[in-house]
């Protein structure tokens, strides 16, 4: 049996789930997203405000099944958190002259080297810059926004020592000691 899976998924007043088959379609406020599930080995449960998900043969679940339950029941409640309250991450440039701004539809990135640095913006994301060190990135979908912000920080990652670079809010960056005299 699945600890994860076991769990209901409390569903907020303003989000609604409907149920066709194996495909799961959620509404909220900030948008919708639809999720399939296999209906061969798993079924859904809907009450007022929970969702459940359940395995079809309760008897005998395998290590597989049991994967594969806490999975999915992750997966609806992201989504879940996603069209209701969204998905964010913090980003934060730490250098001389490390500079961030919107210019249509691009993100530029002013980060050391001899040229400025264009991100293109995917359509389902939303991209502000607060400060010229900091980039918020917002979006329904957990896996994209961690992607794009992943994508954003490969373009310079931080260096040991002097920390300059692109890190999350928060990111713990291991520093080495300079070479001595």
């Amino acid at each position: 049996m699945s600890k994860i899976g076991k769990k209901n998924i409390i569903i907020p007043k303003e989000s609604s789930i409907k149920i066709e088959g194996a495909n799961l379609t959620i509404k909220g406020p900030k948008g919708s997203k639809t999720l399939t599930i296999n209906d061969k080995i798993f079924s859904s449960k809907l009450s007022e405000n929970e969702f459940q998900i359940l395995p079809l043969n309760k008897k005998k679940v395998d290590k597989k099944t049991s994967i594969m339950w806490g999975t999915y029941r992750s997966l609806i409640n992201n989504a879940i958190t996603g069209v209701s309250a969204g998905h964010e991450k913090v980003l934060e440039l730490n250098g001389v002259g490390f500079r961030a701004n919107i210019k249509g539809e691009n993100l530029n990135l002013q980060i050391g080297f001899s040229h400025d640095v264009n991100f293109k913006i995917p359509k389902d994301i939303k991209i502000s810059v607060e400060k010229q060190t900091t980039i918020k990135i917002n979006g329904v979908d957990k896996d994209l926004v961690a992607k794009i912000a992943a994508d954003i920080k490969s373009l310079k990652p931080v260096e040991p020592y002097k920390a300059k670079g692109i890190k999350e809010k928060g990111q713990f960056v291991l520093r080495k000691e300079g070479k001595k005299k």
